[in-house]
């Protein structure tokens, strides 16, 4: 497809905002009116358009132009979820069921991306601050379960959840605090239901 003028690219621009807001097609005469140019300037653009195949036009046929191409520059939409809030994890029962929820959060990218599952947790204590996790810090989560050594995972043992750094040992797993004042915790038996992607931090 061959390259177009600004200026067609102009009259290419407000036809389809023409269309969008009106629902048809403006005639030759109205896009003359709006840009202050001739008729004839107007219908060379058009024969211009055509041609290089970014409009479709019937001749002699009022509000005929049609749209092949829209070269409008459009803003990304930015990707925006609600994600639930765990509190305390109620015994026995699934992470994201109803009796831990302490209600949802609003994030938008980059803290959340499209196409991934997400929740959030509150932290409590000071056993990741040399992470530079602080307590009330909002920890935002990727639901999965895979995980690579040194990652901060979210872990649940024995209905509790617990915010630490992962490591396979040969018969264990270790989860280790970023706190030199905390012991690590060594397990067998340890579900990984995330890992930490981002930190929401309120002043």
């Amino acid at each position: 497809m061959r390259e177009i003028t600004q200026v067609q690219k102009n009259v290419l621009n407000y036809i389809a905002d023409f269309i969008d807001q009106s629902g048809y097609p403006p005639t030759v005469r109205e896009i003359s009116e709006h840009f202050g140019k001739s008729i004839r300037a107007v219908q060379d653009n058009m024969v211009a358009l055509q041609k290089k195949g970014f409009i479709s036009l019937a001749s002699k046929k009022s509000r005929s132009i049609r749209i092949l191409v829209d070269e409008r520059q459009k803003e990304p939409k930015m990707f925006v979820d609600k994600i639930p809030l765990v509190g305390t994890i109620a015994a026995g029962k699934p992470l994201l069921s109803e009796e831990n929820l302490e209600g949802y959060v609003t994030l938008a990218e980059p803290f959340i991306r499209p196409g991934k599952s997400y929740f959030a947790l509150r932290v409590r204590g000071q056993s990741m601050i040399g992470a530079g996790i602080l307590e009330g810090d909002l920890a935002i989560v990727e639901q999965r379960s895979d995980v690579v050594d040194g990652q901060i995972v979210v872990a649940v043992l024995d209905d509790a959840i617990t915010l630490k750094r992962y490591y396979k040992e040969q018969n264990r797993i270790r989860l280790q605090p970023e706190n030199p004042a905390f012991n690590p915790i060594y397990c067998t038996d340890v579900r990984v239901v995330g890992i930490l992607a981002n930190l929401v931090r309120t002043y």
